[in-house]
């Protein structure tokens, strides 16, 4: 929609002074420097120009918002897992289905890290066109605005996957996985369904082997997933040879660069 949006200004034909633009933190306005009052009396702007920065305005907050809601209902979830893993300890094939839920959460929480690089880049980018289609100078100021934004604050979310990893390394250690023989009396415990065949006790074992087989590969992909997101946005965030005005301060996660080494 932006890319429409941008398509719909006429160029800049030199005519225009270029003028340094400004963003009203209390308002979400965008005002012209120097001038009291601000783009939408129209003064210098054209009525696409207008409507490019207002629905830029509304993008940037339907990414806060949708960010925040995600955030919010992760931190329920978390909770949660962890009093089912409390509740379901002593049952190895509850165990083996909370594991799945949680491996799956952590993909969802994944991907929302990519949607903050990702809309992060693509702000810079339209912003970037704007600016040199009508020779306007929007771009620094509305991206030091982002940096402040919650979608693109990050912290609380790598908190999140975190502790869910730390969950998954807690009750399933890679190098201490139960044998057939433990599962099999696991089972046999009296706390799940009792087995009452070794036919139905071979099955079970064979089904159960093959959902964590299963359960272990996705986890596999969502941790390669999560180190390209974590690559991505230090990328992003990281130092570079050109710097400018757009250049971030480094992403200052601890353990990270001995997690991104590792894989």
């Amino acid at each position: 929609e932006l890319k429409k949006k941008l398509k719909l200004i006429e160029p800049n034909s030199g005519e225009r002074p270029n003028k340094r633009v400004k963003l009203d933190g209390n308002s979400g306005d965008v005002a012209v420097a120097g001038d009291k009052v601000g783009v939408f009396d129209g003064d210098g702007m054209s009525t696409e120009e207008t409507d490019f920065i207002k629905l830029l305005e509304n993008e940037l907050e339907k990414f806060n918002t949708f960010f925040v809601e995600k955030e919010e209902e992760y931190i329920i979830r978390l909770k949660e897992l962890q009093d089912s893993v409390a509740k379901a300890k002593d049952c190895s094939e509850e165990m083996i289905r909370i594991r799945k839920e949680i491996v799956d959460f952590h993909g969802e929480m994944v991907l929302l890290e990519n949607y903050s690089a990702l809309n992060y880049t693509g702000l810079v980018k339209i912003l970037k066109k704007y600016d040199k289609r009508t020779g306007a100078l929007i771009r620094l100021p509305f991206i030091q605005r982002v940096l402040q934004q919650p979608f693109f604050t990050t912290d609380l979310l790598y908190k999140l996957v975190k502790e869910c990893e730390a969950m998954l390394d807690h009750l399933f250690p890679k190098k201490e996985k139960p044998s057939s023989t433990e599962a099999e009396n696991k089972d046999d415990g009296g706390d799940c369904d009792p087995v009452t065949s070794s036919t139905s006790r071979s099955e079970d074992r064979l089904r159960m082997s093959k959902e964590l087989a299963e359960i272990e590969y996705m986890e596999s992909l969502y941790m390669k997933s999560s180190i390209s997101a974590l690559r991505a946005l230090k990328e992003i965030r990281s130092g570079s040879s050109t710097v400018s005005v757009f250049s971030l301060p480094p992403l200052q996660i601890s353990g990270s660069s001995q997690i991104v080494e590792f894989w």
